[in-house]
């Protein structure tokens, strides 16, 4: 009894947070219309949910071509789900490797700088030569300046070390999966580890929701037919007399 309930209740749970990751993954491939694809896309879960129910329990009852059309419709309404999580997933991604980007193109900006500034204090420096004496003022004056501009770059360059590194250890895990799978040499392991993750997490969302509704279905039946059989069986024992009871005994 519990168990065919929490059956129950795992597929609807698995089934709202599909239908959540869904609708606004679709949102998100069609931006022009967010509430109008919310909408569509909530009813056509909500759908799938009753059609799959129905169908199992009117099979039999059900004529050839609508038992068809539902099935082939349950199929691309579960396709659909699939593409709005995938949708919903890979934005996410691609949101932390667009800040991961920006971080790493603006840590090598300020890193090309500095080698142009090192090279050139490196010529002032050999301009200037060993005896302090002998340096001119406008060069002394160029050397205090590119030692100034250097100090600057490294104050600009630590916070986004931090972030680099930050964002190093949020997609470490991934990363050693990715780099165990196809090596060190891919320079898109991560990408590609993330389309295998998405791919399984897609596999076993919307598919295991239905079969754990059909499922609850079968043993909410197999129940129905139980206690219709407790219940007939009681009948017949209230509808026997007393005396052939007792003679039965």
């Amino acid at each position: 009894m519990i168990q065919t309930y929490l059956t129950f209740i795992t597929a609807i749970s698995l089934s709202g947070i599909a239908a959540f990751y869904s609708v606004i993954g679709l949102a998100q491939i069609f931006p022009g219309s967010f509430w109008p694809i919310v909408i569509m896309g909530s009813v056509l879960e909500i759908a799938k949910l009753v059609t799959v129910s129905w169908l199992y329990n009117n099979w039999h009852d059900t004529a050839r071509w609508m038992r068809f059309y539902f099935s082939i419709a349950v199929v691309i309404l579960m396709l659909i789900t699939s593409m709005g999580i995938f949708g919903f997933l890979s934005k996410a991604h691609i949101e932390t490797n667009v800040v991961s980007n920006d971080n790493t193109v603006q840590l090598r900006t300020i890193e090309q700088q500095e080698t142009i500034v090192k090279n050139r204090l490196n010529y002032l420096l050999k301009k200037a030569g060993d005896d302090p004496s002998k340096i001119s003022r406008n060069t002394d004056k160029d050397i205090r300046a590119a030692q100034q501009e250097l100090a600057e770059l490294n104050k600009q360059k630590l916070p986004l070390l931090k972030e680099e590194n930050k964002l190093s250890a949020e997609i470490g895990p991934i990363k050693y999966i990715a780099e165990l799978i196809y090596g060190k040499t891919d320079t898109d392991v991560i990408d590609k580890a993330v389309r295998i993750v998405i791919l399984m997490i897609i596999i076993v969302f919307d598919p295991l929701a239905i079969l754990l509704l059909i499922a609850f279905n079968q043993s909410y039946r197999r129940k129905e037919t139980l206690d219709t059989r407790y219940d007939s069986d009681i009948q017949s024992y209230i509808k026997v007399p007393k005396k052939d009871v007792f003679e039965m005994k």
